[in-house]
């Protein structure tokens, strides 16, 4: 519930891709958990922490990070770095091996030819911000479009999470067509006691839901998903995890299948000021061979 998200331009985009989705189903394991805890008003702690999302968001201090995503059809590895011009990514590993030398040359020419060409840049950066004014505009829906339960606290790394239930609100009228994909998805969510940020979101499509997000598509009841968002230090809190299992049907008539797993990690800050440019010079001096390919 994290972020709603369309296509999947870059991998970033790709990361919030399942909060539009709805983020995520798996069955929670139900170890270690307190009784429910009558006292905290679950409606309001998810205004809360959607709120400290979009607080965190307008601050948000720019970071390199390692991206591994596998879907059907490819395993790859990507080092992400995030400029005040946008995203910049270069590949360094495929189906679990580095890449080729061919292949290298090819991705380095590649980020050549975006030093070259700021327009191909400029035109990310503004599909970005685009996605990023679609996720604010969503989140702050979150909180009316679910009916909210506490159940209790879960272990979540070091500290304590609230474990909420949710399921769609009987009387939340979505603004428009993207929203409505909230009419059709139930599941939990977790919430860090401390920091009051969202850490964990599991959901199920409970039944069959239009959307937009640029093309008008169905979404089939039975999809899944599962985000995660980590502290990566700094009270600097990251999507760490995606695992979105949907079907559907594009232009209602174009069947379709969305199924990919992604992990971020190794996360480091860059300075605010970093331009595309320079962080194309520093992803060219990456040795891969002393990359990890686990986030």
């Amino acid at each position: 519930m994290h972020t709603f998200l369309s296509a999947l331009p870059s991998p970033r985009t790709a990361l919030k891709f399942g909060a539009i989705v709805l983020l995520g189903f798996l069955p929670v394991a139900l170890l270690s958990q307190t009784t429910p805890q009558a006292s905290v008003d679950a409606t309001a702690l998810v205004r809360r922490a959607v709120q400290h999302r979009l607080d965190a968001a307008r601050n948000h201090a720019p970071s390199r990070y390692l991206l591994r995503r596998t879907d059907e059809r490819h395993d790859t590895v990507k080092i992400i770095i995030e400029t005040k011009d946008g995203d910049v990514a270069r590949l360094i590993a495929s189906n679990g091996k580095p890449l080729s030398p061919d292949a290298d040359k090819a991705e380095l020419d590649r980020l050549d030819d975006l030093a070259q060409h700021p327009e191909l840049q400029e035109k990310r950066r503004k599909s970005e911000q685009k996605d990023a004014d679609r996720v604010t505009h969503l989140l702050g829906l979150l909180p009316d479009a679910f009916l909210y339960r506490m159940e209790g606290t879960v272990p979540c790394g070091a500290d304590q999470c609230y474990r909420l239930s949710f399921t769609p609100n009987p009387n939340f009228t979505p603004p428009d067509l993207e929203a409505n994909v909230f009419r059709g998805a139930a599941g939990e969510i977790w919430i860090d006691q401390a920091q009051e940020r969202m850490t964990r979101l599991d959901a199920h499509f409970i039944a069959d839901v239009d959307f937009g997000f640029g093309i008008l598509g169905r979404i089939n009841k039975g999809g899944t998903a599962l985000i995660e968002q980590t502290d990566v230090g700094g009270h600097d809190w990251e999507l760490t995890g995606m695992n979105i299992h949907v079907n559907g049907k594009a232009l209602l008539v174009r069947s379709f299948g969305f199924h990919v797993n992604q992990q971020a990690g190794h996360y480091s800050p860059v300075p605010p000021t970093l331009g595309y440019r320079d962080a194309i010079q520093m992803l060219k001096k990456v040795d891969p061979s002393e990359t990890p390919y686990t986030p």
